[in-house]
């Protein structure tokens, strides 16, 4: 792919996602995320209808008289998204991958968060740290995290969340917005890792969502629940290698292959619950502003520490 091909479609997903902000999501982001704290603005006489929690003791005392401290909510965020580039990633059976609607659906959120003036970082990851750009502000910085995440040429093949998670944790300090996407479908070799008292992708997940505020966005891609009747089918795990032979002409293996994948669905939410963290699930190719801006709306907000 020539530098042209690449500016081309970082220019396409800028312009469509800023569209999306200006339509839909302007006001949605902004209400409902707060700031990291409160900074104190100024000391005043009491006034009646004051909070008598904010009296400031020692200056009544001194004053004679009641006094309160008034703070003004600080508003910036660090904003990041981590972006599961792993290669189930490259799989579509829409007009676009996985990794592509995952970009589109980022920088939605790094435009709303710019708007606001909060700051975006970036963290890519397959089953190691690909990339980590620490947050920033800027037009330039949100150009080159929608260039890395349409085209950082992942080294490794396989999926582990938890390590993204727990070197996420290490390196951002303050509490921040998280928003990690993902079609959560864990390689065999990293599993087994699990298995055997490795990191646990929900146990890090329920850390991380108690350290920071942290979104998941689960990635689904429609052939994944629902197998053709296409006759002999060689399927290959992405991330593996591994081939597996089909016959989705007879109706009992695509009925199975549509439990199954049922089933990992429901295992998947009823895990995240468990670990206390909110979650969305888009269908790739399908529209997704309309649902992160009901999610905005309706989600309470938590407060900054």
């Amino acid at each position: 792919m020539t530098l042209h091909d690449i500016l081309t479609s970082v220019r396409r997903v800028d312009l469509r996602t800023n569209r999306l902000v200006n339509d839909m999501m302007v006001g949605a982001y902004l209400s409902h995320f707060k700031g990291r704290g409160m900074d104190f603005e100024e000391l005043r006489q009491y006034l009646p209808g004051d909070d008598v929690r904010d009296i400031d003791w020692n200056v009544t005392y001194r004053m004679g008289r009641p006094f309160v401290k008034r703070f003004r909510e600080e508003r910036e965020l660090g904003v990041i998204l981590a972006l599961d580039i792993s290669a189930s990633g490259g799989f579509g059976s829409t007009a676009r991958t996985k990794r592509e609607f995952a970009t589109e659906i980022a920088a939605t959120l790094a435009h709303s968060a710019a708007r606001s003036s909060d700051k975006v970082g970036l963290l890519l990851f397959s089953d190691q740290i690909e990339l980590f750009l620490p947050p920033r502000k800027g037009r330039a910085h949100i150009l080159r995290c929608i260039r890395e995440m349409l085209f950082f040429p992942a080294r490794r093949r396989g999926t582990d969340v938890a390590a993204a998670l727990t070197f996420l944790n290490q390196v951002v300090r303050r509490r921040a917005l998280v928003f990690l996407l993902s079609d959560f479908l864990p390689s065999r070799p990293a599993a087994a890792a699990a298995r055997g008292g490795g990191r646990d992708a929900v146990r890090e997940i329920g850390i991380t969502n108690a350290r920071h505020d942290l979104i998941c966005l689960h990635l689904h891609d429609p052939r994944e629940g629902d197998l053709p009747d296409a006759g002999v089918l060689t399927v290959e795990d992405a991330e593996t290698g591994e081939l597996l032979e089909l016959d989705s002409g007879r109706a009992s293996v695509r009925q199975t292959y549509a439990e199954v994948n049922r089933e990992r669905l429901a295992e998947l939410d009823r895990s995240l619950r468990r670990a206390g963290v909110d979650t969305l699930r888009f269908t790739v190719g399908e529209p997704f502003a309309e649902g992160l801006q009901k999610f905005f709306e309706t989600r309470p907000g938590r407060r900054r520490g």
